[in-house]
């Protein structure tokens, strides 16, 4: 829960606009819990086995995982992944070259 508390401590201090937050089921309503006393919007996406993704921040941001609408990460496309890496403050040169691996990626595979 410090990473959580952490990632609330930049987001209310608008360092980042959009936070992913990965918590084992066991703990999720307890992060709950703390979203919601904060009154912090936030998604969740179960993941396969026993974690959580708790996307959490400014409901606009929420607005876009909502309509790229996956259940999980490994299914984004490359431009939907680049427009999350961008989101979620990721470094924009870095997202650059990871969207150029993933579409050559998808280049060689067809």
């Amino acid at each position: 829960m410090h990473v959580l508390k952490h990632h609330i401590y930049e987001y209310k201090k608008g360092l980042r606009r959009l936070i992913l937050f990965t918590c084992n089921s066991k703990k999720v309503d307890d992060a709950i819990d703390i979203l919601k006393k904060l009154n912090i919007s936030f998604v969740l996406l179960p993941i396969r086995g026993k974690n959580v993704n708790i996307f959490f921040g400014d409901s606009i941001c929420l607005d876009v995982i909502k309509v790229i609408n996956k259940k999980a990460l490994n299914e984004y496309t490359a431009e939907e992944d680049f427009i999350l890496g961008v989101m979620l403050g990721y470094d924009r040169k870095q997202q650059c070259q990871r969207y150029l691996d993933l579409k050559s990626e998808c280049r060689l595979a067809v």
